[in-house]
């Protein structure tokens, strides 16, 4: 008997009506997950800082996309172990093509967000590629059937945070012209840099939200997803006039800090794993929105850690504060739009749909939507390939640790570890919680 049908007999499948509660009642998990990841994603960009001392944007990024790599690897596989990760594949095998677009997508705006901190600093670039909001909430609705058959309250909820949010962030890029020291076209590019990765990301979730509604599991999902990073970087890195050469000048003369872009890139594993649930758990339309408040985080560490706005007018620090603000309060109100019984029905119609076009089990999938995993009746079993694969990664980070030096970045060193704190608090908590009610499902 094959694993999806013991998984489809105990406990019993749900109807597709029956169904419709329970989709509606991981609404919390998911806004739990949803915050936890925006406190991750910002925090996971602070490394990014580092170009404040002269090292190569694209170099910078390279460097984290291989953390992101090994994060990919590592988190999932000691959570699950491969045999459960590639047993999960197997069942979907159309996801994998997906996976590595979403990669690939990833890989290319993380590198447009590099140069948008050169240009306009972290707590400006941060509101702008923030604008994915709006992006994931269109092709939420028109791929996915997200907030079809929500009432006229929630419409009204996504509405309004969708105008917030597009206030804020021409304020903050019309304030972004004013407080840099640079030419106001470098200023532009950077702001143009920064709405580059925000389209770039919201269309990224795309392949996310594909891939949840046909059933897997968010920590089979992203292991495939690093080879679309890793091969568009080494793409992008051929292809380039240069590029190939000058990042091999500049990966040596960084090496003192390429132990802290690596761990930048762990960072946003992290944050991008409790991302993977919240999108799984409330769709594209509520887990973006609400993952943005990783603008917060940014700001603090932009401007509590590395003094960023320092220099500026007390007026324009209560602008870029304020527009911030409103972006935030525009993301925090769509995240209030509640999942209505009629938007749970049409999310239901999705998922058939999934099912009928690459034809998987009704059934199952349905199963899957209310955090149960179809390997939870299977004992896990880690083979020696995991701590094999474990002990690379760990080696790896040890290695460029032997060469660390602290950047010759200005930092706040008693605001950076109160803020370090925080996470590691935000990590504990909303891990348990996601731990109790589903196993990592």
């Amino acid at each position: 008997m094959s694993t999806q049908r013991n998984f489809a007999a105990s406990p019993e499948p749900l109807p597709a009506a029956e169904a419709l509660p329970a989709i509606r009642g991981r609404f919390s998990l998911g806004i739990v997950c949803a915050l936890a990841a925006g406190a991750w994603l910002g925090a996971a960009e602070a490394p990014a800082r580092l170009v404040a001392s002269g090292f190569s944007p694209f170099a910078i990024s390279f460097c984290m996309v291989w953390g992101v790599f090994l994060a990919r690897w590592t988190l999932p596989i000691a959570m699950k172990g491969t045999r459960s990760v590639v047993r999960d594949l197997r069942q979907r095998p159309h996801l994998m093509l997906w996976a590595v677009l979403a990669g690939a997508l990833w890989s290319v705006a993380n590198t447009l967000t590099i140069y948008a901190i050169r240009d306009v600093g972290l707590s400006i670039a941060f509101p702008l590629w923030n604008t994915n909001t709006l992006v994931g909430i269109f092709w939420g609705w028109a791929l996915f059937h997200e907030l079809r058959g929500a009432s006229a309250r929630s419409w009204a909820k996504v509405g309004g945070g969708a105008v917030a949010i597009v206030i804020g962030s021409v304020l903050l890029s019309m304030l972004s012209v004013h407080t840099m020291s640079a030419t106001p076209g470098k200023a532009l590019a950077g702001v143009a840099a920064a709405f580059g990765a925000g389209l770039l990301w919201g269309t990224m979730y795309v392949p996310y939200r594909k891939a949840y509604l046909s059933g897997v599991n968010p920590l089979s999902f992203v292991t495939i997803f690093t080879f679309g990073e890793i091969g568009t970087m080494l793409f992008l890195a051929l292809v380039l006039p240069g590029s190939l050469h000058g990042l091999m000048r500049q990966l040596h003369a960084m090496r003192p800090s390429i132990f802290w872009v690596l761990l930048g890139g762990f960072c946003w594993v992290i944050g991008d794993l409790f991302q993977q649930y919240a999108t799984k758990y409330v769709g594209i339309s509520r887990a973006i929105p609400l993952s943005n408040t990783n603008q917060l985080w940014g700001f603090a560490w932009g401007v509590l850690v590395f003094g960023e706005l320092a220099g500026t007018h007390g007026t324009i620090r209560l602008m870029a504060l304020g527009a911030s603000a409103l972006t935030i309060f525009g993301a925090m109100l769509i995240a209030g739009a509640t999942v209505s019984e009629g938007e749970a029905a049409s999310s239901v119609r999705a998922i058939r749909r999934e099912c009928d076009r690459y034809g998987l089990d009704m059934a199952v999938t349905l199963r899957t939507q209310e955090g149960f995993d179809e390997d939870s009746a299977v004992p896990r079993r880690h083979a020696w390939s995991d701590f094999a694969i474990l002990a690379a990664a760990v080696a790896v980070f040890v290695w460029f640790a032997r060469f660390v030096r602290i950047p010759r970045v200005p930092m706040n060193v008693p605001w950076s570890l109160l803020l370090a704190a925080i996470l590691l608090a935000v990590l504990v908590s909303a891990g348990w919680l996601l731990w109790k009610k589903t196993r990592f499902a």
